[in-house]
């Protein structure tokens, strides 16, 4: 039997190691077990061979979600902190998306769930509709428009 994942599990076992901060001969044996499930429960996931069709889309796609999250970060503050109008509402998107690849809509919910202000909320497959909630609600359209030009296009230059 081959061993899925031997990187991930390398990865896995050498970081119970350093995080328990032993080498015991009990330590290194739980490790190697817990490496071991968790390769092993990857791969009955069967992940989609993904390859990246354009690496420079990938660059400006990181370039934009990191100016997004600080913008947002600063927005979320301003709020918390009591700044700016107080009749926010806070709501739920419906979002018809094109993307269909599992490893670009995997991307999406990252990016939507690490952007303050935002998270991924649901995804019904079928339909291809994507449902989020977003903390300052002013504009539904705004916010469709955004996910699909900002974040969809270039996922879809990525890997589709």
């Amino acid at each position: 039997m081959k061993l899925p994942f031997p990187l991930l599990w390398f990865a896995l076992f050498a970081m119970w190691l350093l995080l328990n901060d032993t080498m015991e001969a009990g330590q290194v044996m739980l490790a190697a077990g817990a490496a071991l499930v968790a390769v092993l429960g990857l791969a009955l996931l069967e992940p989609v061979a993904t390859r990246v069709r354009r690496p420079r889309a990938v660059v400006r796609l990181a370039a934009v979600v990191l100016l997004d999250i600080a913008r947002s970060n600063i927005a979320v503050a301003a709020i918390v902190l009591g700044r700016g109008r107080r009749d926010r509402v806070a709501g739920f998107v419906d979002i018809p998306l094109d993307l269909r690849h599992p490893t670009g809509l995997a991307a999406l919910a990252c990016i939507i769930t690490s952007t303050p202000g935002t998270a991924w909320a649901g995804y019904d497959a079928r339909s291809g509709v994507l449902t989020i909630h977003v903390l300052d609600l002013v504009h539904d359209a705004a916010w469709a428009d955004t996910i699909k030009q900002r974040y969809e296009r270039p996922l879809m230059e990525i890997f589709e």
